[in-house]
C-alpha cells in the first residue's frame, strides 16, 4: 500500500469524521457524559477537542499556546471549552460543521488523520461502538506514529519492537514481536492501554508496560 498524499490524508480525515458523528447521531445524554479512554475527557469533551482542532489554523494555535504560557493541557482544554455547545446536541452540531475542514495547526496532515482516528476509538471503545477506522486511514497513521513522537511519544512507545498488523499491510522495527489489528497498534503507540489486551506476541507485555495506567 503506497502513502497517500496530502488530498487523500485529508480526505481520509474529512470520511472519518463523518463516520464518528454518524455514529454519535442516537447518543443519549448518558453517552456523551461518559467517560472516555482520553484522561479525563467525557465523550462530550473530545467531540469538542475534535472541533477545536479542526477550526484552528498555525498562527492561531501558536497564539494560543503561547497565550496558555506553553502549557498544552491549558492550551487543550480553553479551545475544547470554546467549541463545547451549551448541549450535547449542540457540541455534534458544531463539529457536524467542521466535517469538511482542511485546516490544521501544522502541515502534518497524517497527525490530524492521527487525531481523528485516535479519538474517534477513545469514545467509540467505552460506548460498546464496534466501528472501527478504514484500513487505509489506519494505515497512514500507524506508519506516521511509528516514524516520531508528535503529538503522542508514540515512536518511543514502539522502540525496540517488531510492530505487524493482521489485517493490513503495517508492520515496522525489530525485536520482540506485537501482533495485532492495525487500529489496536495504532491505540498501543497512543498510549490507551485498553487496547493492549488486543494485541499478542512476546513483545505485547513490553508495549503494554509503556503505556500509562487508567
Amino acid at each position: 500500500m503506497n502513502a497517500m498524499s496530502r488530498d487523500r490524508l485529508w480526505a481520509a480525515v474529512h470520511t472519518e469524521r463523518a463516520r464518528l458523528a454518524e455514529d454519535l447521531a442516537g447518543l443519549d445524554e448518558a453517552g456523551w457524559a461518559a467517560p472516555s479512554l482520553c484522561g479525563r475527557w467525557s465523550v462530550e469533551d473530545v467531540v469538542a477537542h475534535l472541533t477545536a482542532v479542526a477550526s484552528i489554523g498555525r498562527l492561531r494555535w501558536m497564539r494560543s499556546v503561547l497565550g496558555a504560557r506553553l502549557d498544552f493541557d491549558r492550551h487543550n482544554q480553553r479551545r475544547l471549552e470554546e467549541h463545547r455547545g451549551a448541549s450535547p446536541a449542540e457540541t455534534l452540531e458544531r463539529f457536524r460543521s467542521v466535517l469538511l475542514e482542511s485546516t490544521g495547526p501544522s502541515g502534518h496532515t497524517a497527525a490530524w488523520l492521527g487525531e481523528v482516528v485516535v479519538h474517534a476509538q477513545d469514545v467509540r471503545r467505552p460506548l460498546g461502538l464496534e466501528r472501527t477506522p478504514g484500513i487505509g486511514a489506519a494505515t497512514e497513521v500507524a506508519r506516521f506514529f511509528a516514524r516520531r513522537d508528535f503529538a503522542v511519544p508514540s515512536r518511543s512507545t514502539a522502540a525496540g519492537l517488531r510492530l505487524q498488523a493482521t489485517d493490513g499491510p503495517f508492520a515496522t522495527g525489530d525485536g520482540p514481536l506485537v501482533r495485532g489489528t492495525t487500529t489496536a497498534l495504532v491505540m498501543a503507540m497512543a498510549g490507551r492501554r485498553a487496547y493492549c489486551a488486543d494485541l499478542t506476541g512476546e513483545g505485547a507485555a513490553v508495549l503494554a508496560a509503556r503505556c500509562p495506567a487508567g
